[in-house]
C-alpha cells in the first residue's frame, strides 16, 4: 500500500462526501416544500450514501495505517501527522485532503442540524394540529408544567393540509 493508493481512496471519501452534503440539502429542500411524501425516499438515499462512506472509511483506515508504519508513525496516526511525515508533493496533497475533510464535515454538520430543527418544527405543527382538531390543546399552567385543554372547540380544518 502507498501514498498513491491512500490519496485515491481519499479522493472517494471526499466525493462521497459531496454527495452526502448534496443528498443532505435535497432533503432539507423537500421538508421546507412541505413535500412529505418524497422523504422516505431522500432519507434512504442519505442511508446509502452514509453506508458507502462506512465502507470507504474501512479502506481509508487501512491505507492510512500501512502508510504510517512506512512514514515511522504509530498506526493510529491522524491525516494531518501523515501530511507532516510525508515527502513533497504528498504532504501539499493529504494537507490538502484535510482542509477538504474539516470543511465538508462543518457544512454537513450544518445541514444535518438545520433539516433536525425542521423535522421538529414539522412534527410540533403536526401534533398541534392533531391536538386542535380532537380537542385536546396542550397549554402551560401556573407553574410551566405542560397541561391538555378540555373543551373543544369549533375550529376550520383547511383540507387542503
Amino acid at each position: 500500500m502507498s501514498l498513491t493508493d491512500l490519496s485515491s481512496v481519499l479522493w472517494r471519501s471526499r466525493e462521497l462526501l459531496e454527495l452526502l452534503l448534496f443528498k443532505l440539502e435535497e432533503e432539507q429542500l423537500i421538508l421546507a416544500a412541505g413535500r412529505t411524501r418524497w422523504l422516505p425516499h431522500a432519507t434512504r438515499e442519505v442511508e446509502v450514501v452514509l453506508d458507502q462512506i462506512r465502507q470507504t472509511e474501512v479502506a481509508r483506515a487501512a491505507y492510512s495505517q500501512a502508510v504510517a508504519l512506512d512514514l515511522g508513525l504509530a498506526p493510529e496516526a491522524s491525516l494531518g501527522e501523515l501530511a507532516d511525515a510525508a515527502p513533497e508533493p504528498w504532504s501539499d496533497l493529504l494537507h490538502q485532503h484535510r482542509k477538504a475533510f474539516l470543511t465538508l464535515t462543518a457544512e454537513i454538520n450544518d445541514m444535518a442540524s438545520a433539516n433536525r430543527e425542521l423535522l421538529t418544527a414539522g412534527q410540533r405543527a403536526v401534533r398541534d394540529t392533531m391536538h386542535a382538531i380532537s380537542g385536546n390543546v396542550e397549554t402551560y399552567g401556573r407553574q410551566g408544567q405542560t397541561v391538555v385543554g378540555g373543551t373543544r372547540r369549533p375550529s376550520l380544518v383547511d383540507e387542503a393540509i
